[in-house]
């Protein structure tokens, strides 16, 4: 992956949340008390362990439960039938060979794990790519606050830490695209993963929707604004200046 400086830098151990704050679930936990887990943590993946959390058995996808378990289905609940594996990486690997493994594998956690084959903390691939995306100050914005604005009909400019859902709610499109999208969380990440690196300023990234994503403003290290035309936007009309006349040259 090209453009990875400040992820090429970082350890693992640098973006992972400690042990303590993970949330997972027992292997025998039952159905009702697994969506009441999910209800609580608001995420949606689960580690799944069986004993202690340093004996992880996969994970859990609120999916993959809701497709088995929901709108009506009946049958009997077997959390081991739903789990998906799990990546296990040091707190010593480089967080940018964790993101290209995550992405290789069409994995979305890893858990990390220690010098004794305990877990010691917990990345996803949102939290890797925020340290690409970083938190923005964007002095361009007009509007103290704003993270994006409509320019044109169907053309808008964004900061790229702005939340995806808010800005999906606000175009009335989805831009999230299968089960590779589901964790992330802002504009700019949604484009760093197509590209696979932070992608240079004045660089065009189409979208499978037919969007366009213009980037505005980059730096080595992070993607800070873009424009996105929706599909069918009118590119803006430059006028010309006028014709040079004779009676112009002639004084």
């Amino acid at each position: 992956m090209l453009g990875l400086s400040n992820l090429r830098r970082l350890r693992v151990d640098d973006v992972a949340i400690p042990k303590v704050e993970i949330a997972a679930v027992p292997l025998d936990i039952g159905k009702d008390d697994l969506v009441e887990a999910f209800r609580q943590n608001g995420f949606s993946r689960l580690p799944v362990y069986k004993g202690t959390l340093d004996h992880p058995q996969g994970l859990v996808l609120l999916k993959d439960l809701a497709l088995q378990h929901g709108f009506g289905a009946s049958g009997r609940f077997s959390l081991k039938k739903l789990l998906r594996p799990v990546l296990f990486a040091p707190p010593s690997m480089p967080a940018a060979t964790l993101l290209q493994k995550m992405q290789r594998d069409r994995v979305h956690m890893a858990l990390v794990i220690d010098e004794y084959g305990g877990v010691d903390g917990l990345v996803t691939i949102e939290d890797l790519i925020e340290t690409v995306i970083g938190e923005i100050d964007d002095e361009h914005d007009e509007v103290e606050g704003a993270l994006w604005k409509e320019e044109s009909p169907g053309v808008f400019v964004a900061q790229s830490t702005v939340a995806l859902d808010d800005f999906e709610a606000a175009i009335g499109m989805t831009l999230r695209n299968g089960e590779d999208d589901e964790d992330i969380d802002t504009l700019g990440g949604l484009v760093f993963l197509r590209t696979g690196r932070v992608p240079v300023r004045g660089e065009i990234v189409l979208h499978e929707s037919g969007a366009e994503f213009e980037v505005l403003e980059a730096d080595a290290r992070r993607i800070k604004r873009l424009r996105v035309r929706l599909p069918g936007a009118v590119a803006p009309v430059v006028t010309a200046p006028p014709d040079t006349t004779l009676s112009d040259v002639d004084g």
